[in-house]
């Protein structure tokens, strides 16, 4: 077993080592999100599942699986988690925000790899509780992975007889998280790394979770006919303002500075100024948003000197999540019921997440109330926390000195994580490495409009081609557009837009108004 310095492990082995003919595309009719949906056409593979033995005998293994294809192009691609992780992450799935009829990285010829970041989820156990564990704790917030990545490239040499050429690692949201930090910690593990809508800061993350909860307890619970309401008013104010009423709100910061909740507040003092309406809000119902989209400050700095959170954008609140209920606020902050203690069915993301990280990472009480855990009464704790979970060095000296490349995207109507935390980290490497020295490596790009999950607007591209390319030609992604399509076969284009470099937006420049060439990124 080979470890990078500073690491312990137990040895690594293959529990199963299976064939798995070719096999052809097939779309489920419903999933948690609309990629989820769709499994892609894969190649004749052999399919290695095994596990990286704990130090600890208290700890889980480490649960990897590595699919070789028989025509090998003579790279790899490692696939990040999701939420707490828990689940073994196969490497059969697209890469994260392709296109739904592109084809998967194995596919293509690349071997893929996954882990389940070295904790199994267990029916009637908190998916949080793991943490409890020293060992399960840092290989979830960073061990786990160049681990997995070691042993997937000896499996490589031993399979075809030579070593890996380059080693891809692509993650969404925690997946995302992971990316980042193998830029940070790992500079030498991976060639290229794409890193979608990362929660990049996440004790700060975390804690918000819990305060936006808060907020939203009581009279400021809003409902989901007062979510449409703020939306609806958000398009009325803000959706023109590109050039062309499409109901994507493309000048996000310009929204932001103009659109104030409060002109939505009932009048009066009636029932409906204290409990909100179906064409108002009320004044706690106010405070909640504002509540959201102002940032949260720590009384003491965090990992890399951070002392606040990013508060959250503004544009598709009432976002449809097809192949889900719904998306938006409703799925992630504000649900379909108000936040309960113990959190409940009808909660939203935010909220079952925010509690659990207070009670089994903060707090280390699963029966503490996650309304009263805050930073200032953990505060050495949270700073623990801090050190090993949030991915915030901008000092990527190391990873751009090796040639290697990194690509963050970010939504901007992302309401599970704020796309801002990534967007201020791109601005922090480029202040800490220099403009010019971070365009050598890095790019940073935001679509507006678009959800969590990659719903809402256009927001399909294929990022790894972008990746390889630049890593293998040095050919810097130009021009790339992204894609809205059907989930179901054709997988019909219904518009295209052109993705844009942080801080520049899409403006409308005439045409049709269905394609990115009517489009142009201004600043």
């Amino acid at each position: 077993m080979i470890t990078w310095p500073g690491q312990r492990s137990g040895h690594a082995t293959v529990t199963s080592a299976t064939y798995h003919a070719a096999s052809e595309l097939s779309v489920a009719d419903r999933a948690p999100t609309p990629a989820a949906a769709i499994t892609p056409a894969l190649p004749a593979h052999c399919r290695l599942v095994g596990r990286i033995a704990p130090v600890d005998p208290k700890a889980d293994p480490i649960q990897f699986q590595v699919n070789l294809p028989l025509a090998w192009n003579g790279r790899s691609v490692q696939f990040g988690g999701g939420g707490f992780n828990g689940v073994l992450i196969s490497g059969l799935a697209l890469v994260p925000g392709a296109r739904y009829d592109a084809a998967a990285p194995l596919a293509q010829g690349y071997v893929t790899v996954g882990t389940d970041s070295g904790h199994q989820n267990r029916p009637g156990v908190s998916p949080m509780a793991f943490a409890a564990n020293e060992e399960m704790l840092l290989n979830f917030a960073y061990q786990a992975y160049p681990k997995v990545r070691n042993v997937s490239a000896e499996l490589m040499k031993r399979a075809y007889g030579r070593a890996p050429e380059y080693l891809y690692f692509v993650g969404s949201s925690e997946g995302g998280r992971e990316g980042l930090t193998m830029a940070q910690r790992y500079p030498a593990a991976f060639n290229g790394i794409f890193a979608r809508v990362p929660v990049i800061q996440w004790t700060g993350l975390m804690y918000s979770f819990v305060r936006n909860g808060v907020a939203l307890s009581g009279d400021g619970w809003l409902a989901p006919a007062q979510v449409k309401l703020v939306h609806d008013a958000v398009l009325a104010a803000c959706d023109a303002a590109d050039g062309v009423a499409d109901r994507i709100v493309s000048n996000t910061e310009a929204c932001r500075a103009t659109f104030d909740p409060g002109s939505l507040q009932c009048p009066g003092a009636g029932a409906a100024a204290v409990q909100g309406g179906a064409n108002c809000l009320s004044p706690a119902q106010v405070r909640a948003v504002r509540t959201l989209r102002s940032p949260l400050r720590f009384p003491f700095a965090l990992a890399n000197g951070l002392i606040e959170y990013p508060g959250w954008g503004i544009g598709g609140e009432d976002t449809p999540a097809p192949g889900g209920p719904t998306g938006g606020w409703r799925a992630w902050w504000s649900g379909n019921t108000a936040p309960t203690t113990p959190p409940s069915a009808g909660n939203a993301t935010q909220w079952v997440y925010g509690s659990g990280a207070a009670q089994h990472f903060f707090a280390r009480d699963p029966n503490a109330d996650p309304r009263r855990v805050t930073p200032e009464q953990f505060a050495e704790w949270t700073k623990v926390i801090s050190s090993i979970m949030d991915s915030t060095s901008p000092d990527l000296g190391g990873f751009a000195a090796r040639g290697h490349k990194l690509i963050v995207l970010e939504y901007m109507s992302d309401y599970a994580q704020s796309p801002y935390a990534g967007l201020q980290y791109g601005d922090a490497v480029k202040r800490h490495m220099g403009a010019g020295a971070a365009a050598q490596f890095m790019r940073v790009y935001a679509a507006p409009g678009v959800d969590h999950v990659g719903t809402g607007a256009p927001a399909l591209v294929d990022m790894l081609r972008a990746l390889s390319t630049w890593v293998e030609r040095q050919e810097a992604p130009i021009n790339l557009v992204l894609a809205e399509q059907d989930v179901k076969p054709p997988f019909t284009v219904r518009r295209t837009r052109p993705l844009c470099e942080w801080p520049k937006w899409t403006r409308y420049k005439g045409g049709d108004a269905n394609q990115a060439a009517s489009f142009e990124c201004v600043n």
